[in-house]
């Protein structure tokens, strides 16, 4: 085959989404840091507001509120779950924060720009890990995750940024590398950070070093995108009272124009809340089966974990990437049906790795795709505003899934939760494969590939 060269267009498209996956994986990395770390962390925080000395504190007040909360099922609820629910309250919080945040960072980087949207979100990620380099105490922690929160818009405005600098034909790759950025951090990043909590250089805050390192990072981000990441979103002229514009600014751009939309914004919003609702219950339950099945500690959850990372980055890169965002999605919802289901009857640590193994295919698949969907049906000038509000959707979904799944889990059991569990996924696969379509782009890109 001839050798083809490769157009300034193309050359400077690339080099935009080098930098861009590059400081996608730098953010990641820094945003796993605490994972393995809020047992420890929130313990300690515990321990230094005790009771005793304060029961006022805010720490003891959000206990004391979760412990209503727990006593309040059927079955006895172990006191080694007490830091399990904080960490999911706090987990909680964050997601229910960018639910409220998303749509808004989204229109104001179509209207100010994507570079100045991004940077402007990774001052505040610095102020929000600033705090918990210096939280001796948890109400500063607790700061620093609502000012994580609400600032927090990185993820959203790559996905931007990539189909700005996209077409049709190679959005949903494109889309599948920032899922391989996802899965890359979520397997390095909270090993690193496991590795530097052992390391203490304040003793008031044992957990400075890892929060001080995640700071490093994410200022080197900050600087990298200063210097090398342009601006993405054109500057078109306002069309005439025609309606049509004097020039056609978009037909030098990859991007794709305004179109009559093939799927309902709607449709996919809705979609990405009732999945990711379910899926993130089940995510937040699972070191409860894990313990009372198998008794699994911090070693075997996170070798666990490490296999639905690593499963979920090879699926991304061999299959995701070359695969039209509606088969993407199809395929997670069918494996997370079976997923689930699996889950309800697992006897044993080979029934749950064959489990785990179809759920890291959904963590490899749906988000990516709907997100990829979403992005066909928003021209350049409403693009991160309809990606904010579906990511927000989505949001509300991980704000509230953990809660109502584990009243489940508590009240009716594991079986019942799970399988409660697969039939409402058996809802999504009915919301995917009959109310959904493959934009005609993705399909040429499919063929071609």
């Amino acid at each position: 085959m001839a050798a083809t060269s490769i157009s300034p267009k193309e050359k400077e498209r690339k080099r935009i989404l080098s930098v861009l996956f590059t400081s996608l994986l730098l953010d990641l990395i820094s945003f796993t840091f605490i994972l393995p770390l809020f047992p420890k962390l929130l313990e300690f925080y515990r321990n230094v507001e005790s009771p005793s000395e304060n029961s006022n504190s805010a720490l003891n007040r959000v206990l004391a509120s979760l412990n209503t909360y727990k006593n309040s099922f059927a079955l006895p609820i172990s006191d080694r779950y007490d830091i399990i629910l904080l960490g999911g309250a706090l987990g909680s919080l964050f997601s229910f924060l960018q639910a409220i945040a998303s749509p808004i960072i989204g229109r104001l980087s179509d209207r100010y720009g994507r570079r100045t949207a991004l940077l402007w979100s990774m001052v505040g990620n610095i102020l929000s890990v600033a705090l918990w380099v210096a939280a001796v105490d948890f109400r500063t922690f607790l700061a620093s995750r609502i000012v994580g929160g609400l600032s927090e818009g990185n993820v959203q405005l790559a996905m931007a940024i990539a189909t700005d600098v996209s077409d049709e034909h190679s959005r949903g790759s494109t889309m599948a590398m920032v899922g391989v950025c996802f899965s890359v951090a979520f397997t390095l990043g909270p090993a690193l950070g496991a590795a530097l909590s052992n390391v203490t250089t304040v003793s008031a805050n044992p957990f400075a070093t890892a929060a001080g390192f995640s700071l490093f990072l994410l200022v080197a981000e900050t600087l990298f995108l200063y210097l090398y990441l342009p601006e993405t979103l054109p500057k078109t002229p306002r069309p005439s009272q025609n309606g049509n514009p004097s020039a056609k600014p978009e037909a030098a751009l990859p991007a794709s124009a305004p179109r009559v939309r093939t799927n309902s914004l709607l449709m996919l919003n809705f979609t990405h809340f009732v999945f990711l609702l379910i899926f993130s219950g089940m995510e937040f339950s699972l070191p409860f089966m894990t313990y009372d099945l198998f008794a699994y500690g911090s070693t075997q959850s996170g070798r666990l974990l490490g296999f639905v990372g690593l499963t979920a980055a090879l699926f991304q890169a061999s299959f995701t990437r070359f695969s039209p965002p509606l088969r993407v999605v199809q395929t997670g919802v069918v494996s997370c049906t079976a997923g689930f289901f699996l889950l309800s009857q697992v006897q044993t640590q080979g029934m749950l790795y064959i489990a785990a193994a179809l759920l890291a295919v959904t963590s490899a698949t749906v988000v990516t795709g709907l997100t990829s969907l979403a992005s066909f049906e928003a021209g350049i000038k409403e693009r991160g505003g309809k990606l904010g509000n579906h990511r927000s959707w989505g949001q509300a979904g991980r704000a509230t899934g953990p809660l109502v799944f584990c009243t489940l889990y508590w009240w009716a059991g594991r079986r019942f939760a799970y399988t409660l569990g697969g039939v409402g996924m058996l809802g999504v696969c009915a919301l995917v494969f009959g109310g959904l379509k493959s934009p005609p782009g993705a399909e040429r890109k499919a063929r071609r590939a």
